[in-house]
C-alpha cells in the first residue's frame, strides 16, 4: 500500500489510498475570530479501514495536517479527540 498523503481541498480532506475506501482525516476551515485575525482550521474526524488500522496511517495524517494547518498560519482546534491528542502534547 501506497502511504501518500492527499490534500483534497475541495472536499476539506486529507486522504490515504487503501485499496478500497480511504483512510481520511476530516477538517473544516471557520472564519476568522476577528477581521484581522487568523481563520481557523478544526479537525473534524479521523477514519482508517479496519483492515489498515494499527499502522500508523491515522498519525500520519494528523500530522500531515497538523504542519499543513501551521504553515498556513491557522489557528488549530479538533473536534476529533484523536487530533486532541495531538493537540495536548
Amino acid at each position: 500500500m501506497d502511504k501518500t498523503i492527499r490534500h483534497e481541498p475541495d472536499a476539506d480532506r486529507f486522504t490515504v489510498a487503501t485499496g478500497g475506501e480511504p483512510a481520511v482525516l476530516d477538517y473544516q476551515l471557520l472564519p476568522a475570530v476577528n477581521a484581522s485575525g487568523p481563520m481557523t482550521v478544526d479537525f473534524t474526524s479521523t477514519y482508517v479501514p479496519a483492515a489498515y488500522r494499527g499502522q500508523g496511517i491515522a498519525e500520519a495524517l494528523v500530522r500531515h495536517g497538523l504542519r499543513w494547518a501551521k504553515g498556513q498560519g491557522y489557528d488549530i482546534q479538533a473536534s476529533c479527540w484523536y487530533v486532541a491528542k495531538f493537540l495536548r502534547r
